[in-house]
């Protein structure tokens, strides 16, 4: 089971104008980046099965900083700046505690 720390979801669709073969290469090598960072021991990719072009990443990060420093890692500014994508909406969570 996951430890506590920073989870986050995210929901992005490949541009209408991208070719889906060349948006999907890119989503892979991102997470392949994401999950080399050493603050981030979870980033994964689903392919919603109804719009393809529909991705949904869940990402967990030891804390906040490791979060931030995300944005500052090259990959992360590659796949943003390749602009195949845009992001539809991006959250912050963590995980449930049980009440005592």
């Amino acid at each position: 089971m996951l430890n506590q720390g920073l989870f986050i979801t995210a929901e992005i669709r490949i541009k209408p104008e991208t070719d889906l073969h060349t948006g999907i290469n890119a989503i892979h090598a991102f997470c392949e980046g994401m999950n080399s960072e050493s603050g981030c021991s979870m980033a994964i990719a689903l392919q919603d099965t109804q719009d393809p072009y529909r991705f949904v990443f869940w990402e967990r990060y030891d804390d906040k900083a490791a979060f931030e420093a995300h944005f500052n890692a090259q990959h992360t500014q590659t796949f943003i700046q390749s602009g195949l994508t845009e992001l539809v909406q991006a959250f912050e969570s963590q995980k449930l505690l049980k009440e005592d």
